[in-house]
């Protein structure tokens, strides 16, 4: 298809949808409200539509307390059903495809519901949105004179009782629309691979000789097969492979770990970042704007949204709210309701909004991702602060990290233990960890009030991990690729342990 004529289909859907965004833009609650309603009406006649009749539920006040919030060991037993072929049991149109997803639960699985409609309504529609508000902001794109390098997940699609479950990546890659089959690189088949290293060679193999002209995928995994294409060319920039690369769409972890290392291998300085926030149970939110850190909750996906303020989250006080209560500089963990059928469900993330008007936020972690021991309320986004500003200080890089508590006992006091993967390390190992400290405390009040002339907490402990310790560990879990990633905060030691013991450290009692 002639460039001109992909161009000009682009710009008529742009301004298609985009009087549809001004319309959520403008009346954000509304538009929630209504949607709420529309997928109570949907569900009315399934079984839990019937158990909490959904029919006669006439405001939102009526849905908060008659219908539980619940988490996925509440609904496992519903989902297994339905895994096994029952149909109308949270969702009337039958639900044929399960994302695999390992998460932060008790099970050692989930397998999250895609319906007809979220895989429509709300994934490949997001990807479109993604398109129509890149193209908006950078007129003079040339994204579609090529295709995108996508990396989706390791794992391949399982049958089982008529239904199908996998990464969430492959069954989008499965039931992609033509047009984006089309547009993208590696082929499908390369896509699926579940072997994750014969893979990467696979697509290094596929991409090097085509016009590649954006990227899409996890930073943390996108990184090692960009170092991989690298190695494999002999250049030192991913500009002298594929010239007219113009944008990297990321998401799934936080980016600003891996951001420098980006730069090194990217050295344009009008080379884009656009960030998504998507996961197996739907897609949230985009960056709408150029050079931007904050993310445009996308409200009119089929998702309603409620928010637990982190501050009373877990204990007898926990309190729900609607979008309307937010507040701006809160964190906030995230409870949806979708059109497949999840029901007051809490993700497990956490997200502070940066502005109300319209709704904009950011992800700051995860609800179980965090080190509340001592009443220090670490979350990851103060972890990933800290670490970028005492590496541009040190001009030290990193590959990975994780953390966990160093637990009373006896007359001795508490800590944080953490093991560092870097690329380059700092020269002065000490210095480095005394900076982290004081940085931890300026981001931190109440960090720093439990460190006050080592109160509470002492000095953290800060191991260096060994060369490829985390890429060993996810592969002897059998996480290589898609949205595996280590768990950068816990209130357990159990991460840390095992990466302690495969790195030759005496593990910590």
């Amino acid at each position: 298809m002639p460039i001109p004529l992909v161009n000009s289909i682009a710009s008529w859907f742009l301004k298609k949808r985009f009087h549809q965004i001004e319309l959520f833009l403008k009346y954000p609650n509304e538009v929630q409200e209504e949607l709420l309603f529309n997928l109570l009406d949907t569900a009315k006649e399934t079984e839990l539509g019937k158990l909490y009749d959904f029919e006669s539920i006439s405001s939102y006040e009526a849905f908060k307390n008659r219908i539980p919030v619940s988490s996925y060991e509440d609904i496992q037993h519903l989902i297994e059903r339905s895994r096994k072929g029952e149909h109308n049991i949270f969702w009337p149109t039958p639900i044929k495809w399960f994302a695999k997803s390992s998460g932060t639960t008790n099970a050692k699985s989930k397998f999250i519901p895609v319906s007809v409609e979220s895989l429509e309504d709300c994934h490949y529609a997001a990807s479109k949105d993604l398109l129509c508000m890149y193209l908006n902001n950078n007129e003079d794109s040339q994204l579609f004179t090529g295709k995108s390098l996508r990396l989706g997940g390791s794992k391949e699609l399982y049958m089982e009782n008529g239904t199908v479950f996998g990464d969430l990546s492959a069954i989008l890659i499965d039931n992609m629309p033509f047009w984006a089959e089309f547009s993208s690189t590696p082929s499908s088949k390369v896509s699926l691979m579940s072997d994750w290293e014969y893979k990467m060679q696979a697509i290094v193999d596929e991409t090097i000789n085509e016009n590649v002209t954006s990227l899409a995928g996890v930073p943390s995994w996108m990184l090692v097969l960009l170092n991989n294409v690298l190695e494999h060319t002999n250049k030192n920039s991913l500009f002298e492979i594929w010239p007219n690369l113009e944008v990297y769409f990321h998401g799934g972890v936080s980016f600003t770990p891996y951001m420098d290392q980006y730069k090194a291998i990217l050295p344009k300085q009008d080379f884009k970042y656009y960030e998504i926030y998507n996961a197996s149970e739907g897609f949230f939110a985009i960056q709408d704007q150029n050079n931007s850190s904050e993310l445009l909750l996308m409200l009119d996906y089929g998702i309603f949204y409620e928010f637990i303020p982190m501050d009373t989250y877990g204990t007898k006080n926990e309190k729900v709210i609607p979008l309307s209560d937010v507040e701006v500089g809160k964190n906030y963990a995230v409870i949806i309701t979708t059109n497949a059928g999840l029901l007051r469900y809490k993700i497990g993330d956490t997200i502070r909004f940066t502005s109300t008007k319209p709704y904009r936020i950011k992800v700051t972690g995860r609800t179980k991702h965090h080190i509340n021991v001592f009443g220090e309320e670490l979350i990851i986004e103060n972890a990933e602060d800290a670490l970028k500003t005492v590496c541009k200080s040190t001009k030290a890089e990193i590959i990975d990290f994780t953390a966990a508590p160093i637990f009373m006992e006896g007359k001795s006091k508490g800590a944080h233990e953490w093991l560092i993967e870097f690329k380059t390390p700092p020269e002065n190992q000490e210095q480095f960890n005394d900076l982290f400290d004081k940085t931890l405390q300026s981001l931190n009040s109440d960090y720093e009030a439990k460190r006050y002339n080592n109160m509470t907490l002492n000095k953290p402990k800060v191991n260096v991990a060994r060369q490829d310790l985390f890429y060993d560990w996810l592969k002897i879990n059998d996480k290589l690729g898609g949205q595996h990633k280590v768990p950068r905060l816990s209130n357990t030691r159990d991460y840390l342990n095992e990466l302690l013991a495969l790195n030759g450290a005496p593990v910590h009692r």
